[in-house]
This record gives C-alpha cells, sequence and structure tokens, in this order.
C-alpha cells in the first residue's frame, strides 16, 4: 500500500457554492416552534436569520484562503485518505503534536491557534514552547476520505494517527483531543506508547468512582447533575446517529438548512454562551465562525459518513487505565466533566490538572488564549 504524501490544496467549484446559495434561497420552512426559546431545537426565526446570512453574505473563499495559508496534504492509510494540516515550526526543538477534533466540529476549532502553537515568540509565548501542528480530519470528517466498510472505530483511528505521525518522521510526539478527539486521543495513550510520550484531553472519559458517591464535592454533584440533563434532553442526536445513521444522512446530504441546524444547536448547547442571563451561539462565536463549520459538513457531504462514527464507538468507550503522562483541562460548559479524583482512577500519571472559568465544549474556538496555554503548561514537563 502506497504510504504517498501528497500536498493538498481546497479549491471548491464555484459550481458547488452556486447550488448551495440555490438550495438555500429554495428551502422549504417548516413552521415555527411553539415556544419562546431553544427548547423544542433551533428557532425557525434564527435559522431564517442565519440561512439568510449563509446565501447573501458568508464568503467561503475567505475561510479556503485561510485554511490554504497552511500545507495541507493527503496520505492513503488504511485504504482512506486522510487530510491533514502539518505546520511545523520555525522553532529548534520544537515538540511535535497531533491534535484531534470531533462531532459536530472540525479541523476548523483550531483555525486560531495553529499558528501561536508553531510560533509562539510572534504570539505572546516563548520558542520553548514551539510545536509542530499536525491537524488531520477524521476519516469521515471534512476533507478526509470515507470508510468504506465497517471497523473505523476510534481505536482503529487511534493506531491510524501512529502510523501518520510515523509517516511524517516523528518518533516522539505527543497528542491532544476534545469530544471524539478525546477517545481518539486516550486510545493512543493506550496503543501508542513507544513513540507517544503523553497525552492532553479536554474531555476526559472517566466513570464517577463508586467510592465516592457518598461523599460528592459540589462539583461532582453538578457534573452528575448535567449528565442527567443531557441523557434526558440532549443525548437524542447520539441516539439516532450511534443507530440508524443512514436514514438521517439523507436529510442532511440534501438540505444544507438542515444540516446547519443539526450542527448549529450543539454549539448553542454546549458552548460557553449565556452573557448576562442571555444564551445565544454568537454571544462567543461569529456567524462567519459557525458556519465555516457547517461548510466543512456541506461541502464534503459528510452528513451520514460523521454520523457512523457513533455507530462503531459511541455504545462502547474504554475505560482501561492510562499509564502513560496526561493532562486535563476541565471547562466549566463542557458536557461531561470529572473530577480530579474520579481522573486519577484512570491516568495513572496525571500530569496536568486545571478547572477553568470560561469555556465549553469547543475551547480551542471560544477561548483560544485559555486553550493554547493549557497545551503550553501541560506538555512542557515532557520536553
Amino acid at each position: 500500500m502506497s504510504t504517498e504524501i501528497l500536498p493538498y490544496h481546497v479549491d471548491i467549484p464555484a459550481a458547488v457554492l452556486q447550488d448551495l446559495k440555490q438550495r438555500l434561497e429554495n428551502t422549504r420552512w417548516p413552521d415555527r416552534e411553539t415556544c419562546d426559546d431553544w427548547s423544542q431545537g433551533m428557532p425557525l426565526a434564527y435559522t431564517r436569520e442565519l440561512a439568510g446570512y449563509w446565501a447573501s453574505d458568508y464568503d467561503w473563499r475567505r475561510f479556503e484562503t485561510r485554511l490554504n495559508s497552511w500545507p495541507q496534504f493527503t496520505t492513503r492509510i488504511e485504504g482512506i485518505d486522510i487530510h491533514f494540516i502539518h505546520c511545523k515550526s520555525p522553532h529548534e526543538n520544537a515538540l511535535p503534536l497531533i491534535i484531534s477534533h470531533g462531532w459536530p466540529g472540525s479541523i476548523v476549532e483550531f483555525h486560531k491557534i495553529i499558528d501561536a502553537l508553531t510560533d509562539p515568540t510572534s504570539h505572546g509565548g516563548s520558542a520553548e514552547d514551539a510545536f509542530h501542528v499536525v491537524a488531520p480530519c477524521l476519516p469521515g470528517y471534512g476533507f478526509s476520505g470515507k470508510p468504506q466498510a465497517t471497523g473505523t472505530s476510534v481505536e482503529k483511528i487511534g493506531r491510524m494517527w501512529g502510523q501518520l505521525m510515523s509517516r511524517l518522521g516523528y518518533s516522539r510526539y505527543v497528542a491532544q483531543g476534545g469530544d471524539w478527539g478525546s477517545l481518539v486521543t486516550q486510545s493512543m495513550g493506550m496503543t501508542e506508547t513507544e513513540h507517544c510520550a503523553g497525552i492532553h484531553i479536554n474531555m476526559p472519559i472517566v466513570a464517577p468512582d463508586p467510592d465516592t458517591m457518598g461523599d460528592l464535592t459540589d462539583s461532582e454533584q453538578a457534573a452528575l447533575a448535567d449528565m442527567g440533563v443531557y441523557g434526558d434532553q440532549g443525548s437524542g442526536y447520539s441516539k439516532q446517529q450511534s443507530t440508524y445513521p443512514q436514514t438521517l444522512a439523507y436529510g442532511l446530504a440534501d438540505s444544507p438548512v438542515g444540516q446547519m441546524a443539526w450542527v448549529v444547536e450543539k454549539f448553542y448547547l454546549w458552548t460557553d454562551c449565556e452573557v448576562d442571563g442571555s444564551k445565544h451561539p454568537e454571544n462567543v462565536l461569529t456567524k462567519d465562525e459557525l458556519l465555516d463549520n457547517v461548510m466543512m459538513y456541506w461541502l464534503n457531504n459528510a452528513g451520514g459518513s460523521s454520523a457512523r462514527l457513533y455507530w462503531e464507538s459511541f455504545n462502547n468507550p474504554s475505560l482501561e487505565p492510562i499509564t502513560m503522562p496526561v493532562g486535563c483541562s476541565i471547562f466549566p460548559r463542557e458536557i461531561f466533566r470529572s473530577s480530579r479524583r474520579w481522573a486519577e482512577k484512570r491516568f495513572t500519571n496525571l500530569i496536568h490538572w486545571n478547572e477553568l472559568e470560561r469555556g465549553g465544549h469547543f475551547a480551542a474556538l471560544e477561548q483560544p488564549e485559555l486553550f493554547l496555554q493549557e497545551i503550553r503548561n501541560c506538555f512542557r514537563v515532557l520536553r
């Protein structure tokens, strides 16, 4: 099998963008929700507002240019073409870092931090904190290829990332991830121990320690309460994607507004976006940032292929112990939040732990400066 690494340049045909515009203009709208908030889903008024902006004011070429400002490549691993950004640092002794996104995110999440990671002296840091950054699209996401058979689980992706880093010539590196990227990174912590020196995650997946149930802290009680709300009110998407992703795929492939609402609803629910009692995704992100991310799904017809990762891995996450160095950053509006003592049950070599005051599930996009500092602080001890 070829191990060739090929340069990649994003250049979406004008006809594809025109088709999107026509689909947006021809949307058949549903009736309005019967409540005055987001409790039935993304409200009609805001959906029409964002779709109108998408059709008339949004400029994909702007973000396409941004993507093409970084070196991009594809390489075939386990029969799947993997697209990735590979941005080398100008600083000597930079530490190689592979960083993984999840759903409904994409490599768009990292556009505010890549330059600062690779060239910290130009972004308020020191040369000693420099990284060579590798940011791949998960299989079935973004510009990566789509698995054509079952079996592409987070564990397989973790091994694929090990092959990718080896193919790039990195014999020692660190890994970071959130959401599905957290599980991919945690799997690397179990399988890539010969070359991966440590991991950092911003959504650690651990089981609450039964021995603590009679002596829960306030933050542990809040985390369990939020998990209950998620299970009762916020997990319908995961049930659909982990059981019948193909049925969902038809609507997402055909309707850009459907794809947009499916994604943006989660940015409302999972970002730290409440200001003065008013919760709205545009309190923390712009319309352009929301739509840049949606475009990674729409342009690549990835609604169904991205959902299949849930079918592969959602119902059987590994909770095996990880002995390599692990760092965790806990943002207050994360979906699942662990306490340190719960995390220490699984991560026996915890080198970094911090509970932050701001930020949510898409931390690198919401709070890039805080996120940068977390990565730098975590991996400084492994250089």
